[in-house]
């Protein structure tokens, strides 16, 4: 575990130094990680589709053409695996919620930080989660991102809260909520938006107690 921990930060201290490397402009950075993007979309056989196409559909994605939609607003690139049982948070409601989350640099085509690995199983992602007139804000208060990251929640896992339900299973039948994303550095965490890669999660959210 103690290993693990180690190869996280050594890469995270990595990427920092290469995102204070001089000789490549932002403009270039960026652009690097634009191809990225790019490049991981067509290996993965993914069929992007429009938010408007995305909205006709019901804010559904088609599991069977690997749609994911692309969220012109934030960049960030999202397919609903489940939507979840449950409800939406509410306009004005502020709720606890719990994932389980991989998280992969594009760029570097390494996985990064997860707890769905042995070493960290026991490990759930808490974060305080409030939306306010459709607008959603969070802060981590228990877990690995907030450990290796901070309080702060990108962007890009807020993305989702707006079409997806935030619940707890009752019965049998019922699941939690799945989404897979794409996250570009402009709605990831502190080092991917220092170090301007992009990164690839699998992200189940479940509403705390």
């Amino acid at each position: 575990m103690k290993k693990l921990a180690y190869a996280i930060i050594a890469l995270i201290a990595v990427t920092a130094v290469i995102s204070c490397d001089d000789t490549e402009t932002y403009a270039e950075q960026k652009e690097k990680e634009r191809s990225a993007i790019n490049a991981f979309i067509r290996d993965s056989a993914i069929t992007v589709i429009t938010q408007t196409q995305f909205e006709e559909q019901g804010c559904t994605t088609n599991l069977d053409k690997n749609e994911y939609v692309n969220l012109s607003s934030s960049g960030v690139y999202m397919q609903i695996v489940r939507e979840g049982c449950g409800s939406k948070i509410a306009d004005g409601e502020t709720e606890n919620v719990l994932c389980r989350f991989t998280e992969k640099n594009i760029l570097t085509d390494s996985i990064q930080l997860s707890n769905q690995v042995l070493a960290y199983s026991s490990i759930v992602e808490k974060m305080s989660v409030a939306n306010s007139s459709g607008t959603f804000t969070g802060s981590f208060t228990e877990g690995l991102m907030y450990t290796y990251y901070g309080s702060s929640v990108p962007t890009g896992w807020l993305v989702p809260l707006t079409y997806i339900n935030i619940g707890r299973p009752t019965t049998a039948d019922e699941e939690i909520a799945k989404v897979k994303l794409i996250v570009p550095h402009s709605a990831g965490h502190r080092y991917a938006s220092s170090g301007v890669y992009p990164c690839y999660y699998i992200i189940t959210y479940q509403r705390g107690i």
